[in-house]
């Protein structure tokens, strides 16, 4: 039995790791197979993460936090998370691989996924001039002309963010009007730099090895059309991954992880959240890490206060590792039976 376990990676998921393995909790963090590292793969040079003025590559970045956190002790298991077992002192764990892990606190950090439009050339071009995060990679485009794709506030804040960088920025939504306040619709009609294309879809992305334009089909009958672009920016939304909590863990009206105040505590006790599946506003990666701390300090307050013989348990495993099959009963106290 673990002490932690981790279910997912990324800024805050590798910080916890980090900050648990430091503590002597030896946690075992459990990536995705295939999306180790989570959005910051996807992103090319990251200037905005604290330490590194030269800036880093997303993927470099990934790899030094999770090296990191090994070199303490925390062990990386590339497997994904297929079903949770999260009331009672001893939580449960299951992999697509078949395996089962115990551990006395669990600590989700499984982030959020941009919502994609799902056409081609934005996964080939991603990292090349199809972004998600104008924060993150407005400061690439300086005197480029660029488009938003997008009709609500978070489309209409990327928007007059990157005219700081940009020399045009156009707005590219499906209908004649926004979804945006009115405040935040004002300020970019007012930003001489932001002209909108009302009533298109981008179809396509295109360009080689660097986003060259997009391809526009008309809402209302009119022809497609190409619409040079330097780089395009998607900002329809985002959606936290909580599918392996929904029903078990609360939930905010914004869909993510209810916590208690400023800790990481959720709704059941031992369980703890971190990142973005928590975050529906910042999102940025400092702001990951930071929570991935405040969670591997909430779990290790938890332990701290758990019966001695339950903590015995993970304390005197050896070789902390599988648990016994899926259906195996347990007792209050969490001892096989």
């Amino acid at each position: 039995m673990r002490q932690v376990l981790i279910i997912g990676s990324g800024p805050a998921g590798y910080t916890a790791a980090l900050y648990a393995a430091r503590a002597e909790l030896k946690p075992l963090l459990i990536a995705s197979s295939v999306e180790a590292g989570g959005e910051l793969m996807n992103t090319t040079e990251v200037e905005n993460y604290p330490g590194f003025p030269e800036g880093v590559l997303g993927p470099d970045l990934m790899d030094r936090m999770m090296e990191q956190a090994k070199r303490f002790g925390a062990e990386i298991l590339l497997d994904d998370v297929v079903e949770v077992e999260l009331e009672g002192d001893v939580k449960r764990v299951r992999t697509g691989s078949g395996k089962t892990f115990e551990a006395l606190t669990v600590i989700v950090a499984t982030g959020s996924a941009y919502r994609r439009l799902g056409i081609d050339g934005e996964d080939r071009l991603s990292g090349h001039g199809v972004s998600w995060c104008a924060t993150c990679d407005g400061f690439f485009f300086r005197q480029k002309t660029i488009a938003v794709v997008g009709g609500g506030d978070s489309a209409m804040e990327e928007a007059t963010f990157l005219t700081r960088f940009a020399e045009k920025v156009y707005v590219i939504h499906r209908g004649d009007s926004l979804r945006a306040s009115k405040i935040m619709q004002q300020r970019a009609f007012e930003n001489p730099k932001i002209e909108f294309v009302w009533n298109s879809t981008v179809a396509e992305v295109l360009g080689g090895d660097l986003v060259s334009g997009v391809r526009l089909t008309s809402t209302v009958g009119e022809p497609d059309r190409e619409l040079p672009l330097d780089g395009l920016f998607i900002a329809i939304g985002n959606d936290p991954r909580t599918e392996l909590v929904e029903g078990v863990l609360e939930l905010t009206a914004a869909g993510t992880i209810a916590v208690d105040g400023r800790s990481s505590r959720t709704s059941v006790p031992g369980v703890f959240a971190a990142g973005d599946v928590l975050d529906p506003t910042y999102r940025q990666a400092v702001t990951a890490a930071a929570s991935g701390t405040v969670a591997a300090l909430d779990a290790e307050h938890y332990l701290a206060d758990l019966p001695a013989d339950l903590l015995a348990q993970a304390l005197g495993d050896s070789a902390p590792g599988e648990a016994p099959a899926a259906g195996t009963p347990l007792t209050p106290s969490g001892q096989l039976v």
